[in-house]
C-alpha cells in the first residue's frame, strides 16, 4: 500500500484512481449506553468528542492492526468574531494523529487522545494543504493524503436556528458520494447518541459496514463496563462470530 495509508479490510481492491461513490448506514446507542459515555468523559475530564475519537481510533486499530492512527476532522475556520458574518468557505481539515502502541488501557488512550486533540485544535488555522506540502507524503491518485478516515460530532440543537421570524432546519440529504474511505458522523440527540457511517462503496459492501457498526456498539459497551481494559483485549465480536 501507499506509505502511511490506513489499510482496512475491504471487499474490493483500491482502484488506481479514487472513486467517490458512497453510501451511509445509521446507528443509535441506547440512552443508558450514551449516558455511560458521558459519565466516563466527566470522570476523565475529557470532552465527548475526545472519548468518541478514542473509541473510533480503537476500532480502526483493531481492524487494521496499525498502531499509528490518523483521523481527520473538519473545523469551521471562524474562531474570531469578525469572521462569523463573512460569506465564504473557511472550513479546514485537522489531522488528529495518535499512537496506540503498547496496547494501552482505554483510560490511558483517553489521555493520549486529549493531548492529540488539544495540540491539533491549537494549530487549527494552519491550512491542510500547507501540512501536506510540508510533509510531502507519497502521493497517489487512489487515496487521500495523510487521512483516509474522518470523524465529526455535532449537537442536534445546533442544527436548528431561528432568523427574522423564519425557522431554519437541516434536512438530511441522501448522499451518494464519499470523499473518504470512512466518515463517522455522530450527533448528540436529546437523550442518546446517534449517527451514521459514510463509506466508499468502491471499497466496502453495506454488509461489512453494518457489521462494523455492530462491532462499534460492542466495543463501546465493553469500554463502558471496563475502561481499564487494554484496547487490544476489549470485546469486539458478536456472540455468533
Amino acid at each position: 500500500g501507499v506509505s502511511g495509508v490506513l489499510e482496512l479490510p475491504a471487499d474490493r481492491p483500491r482502484a488506481t484512481v479514487e472513486g467517490f461513490n458512497g453510501a451511509a448506514r445509521s446507528f443509535a446507542f441506547s440512552p443508558a449506553l450514551s449516558e455511560a459515555l458521558y459519565q466516563l468523559s466527566r470522570e476523565q475530564r475529557v470532552t465527548l468528542f475526545m472519548t468518541l475519537l478514542a473509541v473510533y481510533q480503537t476500532l480502526l486499530y483493531r481492524y487494521s492492526g496499525q498502531a499509528d492512527i490518523c483521523v481527520g476532522t473538519p473545523v469551521a475556520g471562524r474562531n474570531r468574531t469578525e469572521l462569523e458574518e463573512l460569506i465564504g468557505f473557511f472550513v479546514n481539515t485537522l489531522v488528529l494523529r495518535t499512537s496506540l502502541s503498547g496496547n494501552p488501557s482505554f483510560r490511558d488512550l483517553l489521555d493520549r487522545t486529549r493531548t492529540t486533540a488539544l495540540n491539533a485544535f491549537a494549530n487549527q488555522d494552519v491550512p491542510f494543504q500547507q501540512i501536506v506540502e510540508a510533509l510531502q507524503p507519497n502521493r497517489a491518485l487512489n487515496v487521500n493524503p495523510l487521512v483516509q478516515v474522518m470523524f465529526t460530532l455535532q449537537h442536534r440543537a445546533a442544527q436548528s436556528r431561528t432568523m427574522s421570524g423564519l425557522a431554519l432546519d437541516v434536512l438530511e440529504s441522501e448522499g451518494r458520494t464519499a470523499k473518504f474511505d470512512l466518515l463517522l458522523g455522530v450527533t448528540e440527540e436529546e437523550d442518546h447518541i446517534a449517527g451514521s457511517l459514510e463509506y466508499n462503496t468502491d471499497l466496502f459492501e453495506g454488509v461489512r459496514i453494518d457489521r462494523m457498526l455492530k462491532h462499534l456498539e460492542i466495543l463501546v459497551t465493553g469500554i463502558a463496563e471496563n475502561p481499564d481494559q487494554r484496547i487490544g483485549y476489549l470485546p469486539l465480536l458478536t456472540q455468533d462470530e
